[in-house]
């Protein structure tokens, strides 16, 4: 089956209240259909941001891209997700992750835990914003029932058990963490090693009763005739690529805008991913693309 195109921005840059709300209006204006906050120090607070979104447009969908599992007890994340969801009148998304950059848990003073921890804990919080915000006691009570939809975003093997298990949209970064690496710092995949995680994923989820929708966050948008000029500057970040492998990485989006809309359509054919997600220093410069897309 393939889904139709849907886009969104993930808003990071710290804003004034007027400042916030005319760039969610212009994301509206530009044809976005969801307007997402991040989960990072440094960034706006996912929750109260998405009610001040939802109040300054009419159609966007809202969400948390992706909220770090680690930040939240959840049982006060539910009366957050219920509270948010009902203030938005039902337009929000809920993004979870295990979060992968342990400065910011040692300046919180959280703790990191082991990958497999951070996996286990957030198969817990699911399991209970599941068992909570199912249940008719649970105030407030979410608009959309029995919950927003569930978004988890992961690239390993228990990661994408647990997305095939509970999400409603299986997010992919196209990038992975060094070994051993708790910085923050990505390294892409390769089309090749993203076949094989689609693959892994799609095994996991063989026995769903429906298929998820398929997310993927693009990392870089220049608008150019001169692709090869563009990716020049990139190479120092990605040194063990050719200006051709480094064109061919899906989470790169580089050429005229029929050229990017082309790779879309052919990554959707190829991956299934037909929910992309763009950063907000990308978000005019996008608008074209998804005018391309429109409907298709």
């Amino acid at each position: 089956m393939v889904r139709p195109f849907r886009f969104g921005v993930n808003m990071v840059a710290p804003s004034t209240g007027d400042e916030w709300r005319k760039k969610c209006r212009r994301a509206e204006e530009l044809g976005y259909d969801v307007i997402l906050v991040a989960d990072h120090l440094g960034m706006p607070a996912p929750f109260p941001a998405l009610v001040a979104a939802a109040e300054a447009t009419e159609r966007p969908r809202v969400g948390t891209f992706v909220l770090n599992a680690g930040f939240w007890n959840p049982t006060l994340l539910a009366r957050e997700v219920a509270t948010t969801d009902a203030l938005t009148g039902g337009r929000l998304e809920l993004g979870l992750g295990t979060g992968y950059v342990k400065p910011e848990h040692d300046a919180a003073g959280l703790p990191w835990g082991t990958p497999g921890e951070r996996v286990s804990h957030l198969r817990r919080t699911i399991e209970e914003l599941d068992r909570l915000l199912g249940s008719e006691e649970h105030q407030p009570q979410p608009v959309q029932q029995p919950r927003p939809p569930l978004l988890v975003g992961g690239n390993g093997d228990r990661m994408l058990k647990l997305t095939a298990e509970h999400a409603d949209i299986a997010a992919f970064t196209g990038a992975k963490s060094p070994p051993g690496d708790t910085s923050g710092r990505l390294i892409h995949l390769t089309p090749e090693e993203l076949d094989e995680r689609i693959a892994a994923y799609r095994s996991f989820a063989a026995d769903r009763p429906e298929p998820a929708e398929l997310n993927l966050l693009i990392q870089l948008i220049q608008v150019t005739d001169d692709r090869r000029a563009a990716i020049r500057p990139v190479l120092e970040h990605i040194p063990h690529l050719t200006e051709d492998e480094a064109l061919g990485l899906p989470l790169l989006l580089i050429g005229t805008v029929r050229q990017i809309a082309g790779q879309l359509r052919a990554q959707r054919e190829r991956y299934g991913f037909s929910y992309i997600t763009v950063l907000e220093p990308y978000l005019e410069a996008f608008g074209p693309v998804m005018e391309e897309l429109r409907g298709e």
